[in-house]
């Protein structure tokens, strides 16, 4: 049994002032805490009166963290109160500059597992002592190398792990004691970092090759062989080695690439409400992504693979979509395409001009797309010339400047209101607040993974899924896509993030669900809603 101080000590134990007299009394800790005993509802007034008077989100965050590293059912049962609130600060974008000044702010590990390729000499040994016993169900693990929109943080990414595991449990009620981040420190190659005296990380250049992937496989078999029942969620990778991964493993294990995958899912929701507004036949759209790195390419994916689902054959779909990278409009003469570039790329005898579609505004005259999806980082690249051309070819654009943080966004989404007279059909990869024009409120959807990641997961855990396959991917995709309600004037083209928790239910059922239609289950599972539910965390004392 754990001593009182252990029990203090421990967040997956400590109920710090909620503790009873009786329990108090049973496990020894009279005279060990204030002798004032709180209900949690009080213990979260007092936390976030705390909160608000912090000076800005980066402070708030910090407070959270420690509220998180001494109590988990106290900081979950704070953030189930305050989604909207918290997601930002919790998560993205103040999570980015958390993860810039994470060495310098270090405090406390958060249950992270840092795993480095200069030892491997006993990964599943850290694993199971990180895990301490607890029934590891998710593991999100990253490299650092591909962080949002801020690139390689070397161990300063494995916040980012962190963060998602706390989006899991505070979504779908995935149990704390069934998650743990990881991340492998491979190096970095930010040069800021390499000289920074207070650099928590590996103090050299990125590892690449054979022996990174020797380093990846290794962890793998780990992290399996450790926790048999294991979905596996890849975070952030590089674009050389997300899609290379995910491809090596998907059809292996339950594993899952967020920035591959989820984003392609939020993306195709987004879509499929946009059209539910409009009126508009998917398979009729022309689709132009603009960056086209692994988020990019994998949404391009996710998107085309609908297209087929809706009938056409892959000739007829690929027709329909176009790339556009540092290089300009991809062709595929070029010889630096990525691997899930190359089917995109067009032929340079499809245009007169071919040699100077090397612009957004030249591409978008030649191809006049119905969707734009901006993924680039480039900040403001959405012009309003762009836009207007885009705007003159179809009656209601579907535009998602995806990227983030706020100050990497193609455009701002009054802006797309106002050059498109109220047409555009907008999602966001921030969070933006309902829009005033021309006496019409317009609520902008955000293409927040968080809205599908969670529900996923536990959609998969639930239905004890072999594997997690486009059959599923769609289903949850359109569980949040028919969700719109076209009737209303200004309506957003996904759900709220304030529902959060409803919507996680419903990408679940639905992921489950696909998963037993099929056949693909490693357990017999009757009602997936019992065995969802059954799953369920709840943080209360």
């Amino acid at each position: 049994m754990a001593t009182p101080m252990e029990i203090i000590n421990n967040p997956f134990l400590n109920k710090g002032t909620g503790f009873t007299k009786k329990e108090r009394a049973e496990l020894g800790l009279t005279g060990l805490i204030p002798p004032q005993v709180q209900t949690i509802q009080e213990q979260a007034d007092q936390a976030y009166a705390q909160v608000q008077s912090k000076g800005n989100d980066l402070e708030k965050r910090l407070f959270l963290m420690q509220i998180f590293n001494t109590n988990h059912t106290l900081f979950y049962y704070l953030f189930s109160q305050h989604v909207v609130e918290f997601m930002p600060i919790v998560y993205d974008p103040t999570i980015a500059d958390s993860i810039e000044n994470y060495s310098e702010l270090f405090v406390d590990s958060q249950n992270a597992v840092y795993l480095s390729i200069d030892e491997q000499d006993d990964l599943e040994g850290t694993l199971k002592r990180a895990a301490a016993g607890r029934d590891i169900k998710i593991i999100v693990v990253t490299d650092g190398e591909g962080i949002l929109g801020i690139g390689d943080w070397g161990t300063n990414g494995v916040d980012i792990s962190v963060g998602k595991l706390m989006v899991y449990t505070a979504a779908a009620g995935i149990n704390p004691e069934n998650v743990l981040p990881v991340v492998l420190d491979v190096g970095t190659n930010r040069e800021s970092l390499l000289q920074d005296p207070m650099y928590l990380g590996n103090k050299h250049k990125r590892v690449r090759g054979d022996e990174y992937d020797a380093f990846v496989d290794k962890f793998v078999a780990a992290a399996l062989s450790a926790f048999p029942d294991l979905y596996l969620h890849w975070e952030d990778f590089g674009r050389m080695n997300a899609a290379k991964i995910l491809k090596k493993y998907q059809n292996k294990i339950t594993t899952f690439n967020d920035d591959i995958q989820g984003t392609g899912i939020i993306t195709l929701a987004g879509i499929i409400g946009a059209l539910k507004i409009s009126k508009q036949r998917f398979t009729d759209q022309t689709y132009l992504c603009f960056g086209a790195g692994s988020a990019g390419a994998g949404i391009t994916n996710r998107i085309f693979e609908e297209m087929v689902q809706e009938g056409l054959s892959e000739d007829e779909a690929r027709k329909h979509f176009y790339m556009f990278d540092k290089q300009g409009l991809l062709f595929d003469d070029m010889d630096d395409l990525t691997p899930e570039q190359k089917p995109f790329a067009r032929k340079r005898s499809e245009f007169e001009n071919a040699n100077q579609l090397k612009d957004l505004l030249s591409v978008v005259k030649a191809v006049h797309p119905t969707i734009l999806v901006g993924t680039s980082t480039v900040p403001g690249s959405f012009t309003e010339e762009v836009v207007r051309e885009m705007a003159a070819h179809t009656e209601r654009p579907i535009i998602f400047p995806l990227s983030n943080p706020t100050r990497l966004a193609e455009a701002k989404a009054e802006d797309l209101l106002q050059w498109t007279d109220g047409k555009a059909l907008i999602a966001t990869g921030i969070p933006v607040k309902p829009i005033e024009y021309k006496g019409v409120t317009y609520h902008i959807g955000q293409a927040n993974n968080a809205l599908i990641y969670p529900g996923l997961g536990l959609g998969v855990i639930a239905s004890s899924a072999k594997v997690l396959n486009d059959e599923m991917i769609s289903a949850a995709a359109h569980s949040l896509g028919g969700i719109v309600d076209p009737s209303e004037q200004g309506a957003a083209v996904l759900p709220p993030v304030s529902k959060l928790t409803e919507f996680s239910e419903l990408v679940a059922i639905a992921t489950g669900q696909s998963a037993i239609d099929q056949g693909i289950t490693k357990d017999e599972v009757g009602d997936v809603k019992q065995a969802i539910a059954a799953m369920k965390w709840v943080p209360e004392y």
